[in-house]
């Protein structure tokens, strides 16, 4: 009986870990088991197979992430964004987690427009956030209510630094989320509203988030409105999300593009959420 259940808990505890990792990076959960094959096929009694499982985990899961999976997105209609250069992740997370894949025509389009941001605003790197999984469209990237098919992309706000006015590399937060531009006086008060209506999702990042960098950046509002412009110019573009005040405050009001994602999503004046047709 014991051993019945010694077991029953073991494999609860690892179809958990599968369900975690397969969430969180899409082949992680795969990953997983083929650690737990490999460790048990080792032909011996001496126990560091027990404890080296874990390192034998990251060795094929880096193996994976970095040498397998660009070769196999293409067959499945997706390419990795850059790592490096004037288009490039604000946090190395976003790749090393697999969240990186767009199709090749969204990837080709946002290292042109990345290129011409850099040549307008000289030293300017236009850094993407979350994407989409390597596989499979309609598989969901949590917690993103889409991101499932590698048309989505969310980008950075540009900032800089507020004593020197000079641009400033990075973001706020370490993830680029939840350091957000609010409503001024004046201005439509979507948070506000939704929060009267119990959306509590639409502001949970804000909430979560440290926000320790924040007093050292300042929004760059001439250059991120000049990005959200070019995009919303752009044929492949279908739609982009973006705060109503914002919208207003940057007077980009002429371009139907630009649209308010509703109360049940996150809210979209920390970061730039785009689609391709």
């Amino acid at each position: 009986m014991r051993m019945r259940l010694k077991f029953l808990l073991r494999i609860t505890f690892h179809l958990i870990l599968f369900s975690f990792f397969t969430v969180l990076t899409q082949v992680g959960g795969l990953v997983h088991l083929s650690t737990l094959l490999f460790t048990y096929c080792i032909k011996s009694q001496v126990s560091w197979k027990k404890y080296y499982s874990p390192v034998i985990f990251l060795m094929l899961y880096l193996l994976s992430t970095f040498l397998i999976l660009p070769l196999l997105a293409p067959v499945f209609g997706r390419t990795a964004l850059p790592l490096s250069g004037n288009l490039k992740p604000l946090n190395y997370g976003f790749c090393l987690l697999n969240r990186h894949y767009v199709t090749p025509d969204l990837e080709v389009l946002m290292q042109q427009l990345a290129t011409e941001m850099d040549d307008r605003f000289p030293g300017t790197t236009t850094y993407y956030l979350d994407a989409n999984f390597p596989f499979w469209d309609g598989f969901p990237l949590a917690p993103h209510l889409s991101h499932d098919d590698g048309r989505k992309l969310d980008l950075a706000f540009y900032y800089m630094d507020p004593q020197s006015g000079k641009p400033k590399a990075g973001s706020p937060t370490r993830m680029g989320y939840g350091s957000s531009e609010g409503p001024g006086p004046g201005e439509v008060d979507l948070p506000s509203r939704c929060a009267e209506q119990g959306f509590w999702q639409y502001s949970l990042i804000q909430a979560l988030l440290p926000h320790g960098s924040i007093d050292t950046y300042e929004l760059d509002v001439k250059r991120t409105a000049v990005l959200v412009r070019r995009l919303a110019m752009q044929d492949a573009i279908e739609k982009i999300f973006l705060e109503p005040h914002l919208k207003e405050r940057w007077r980009l009001q002429e371009y139907g593009k630009i649209r308010f994602q509703g109360c049940h999503s996150v809210r979209h004046d920390d970061h730039i959420h785009l689609q391709i047709h």
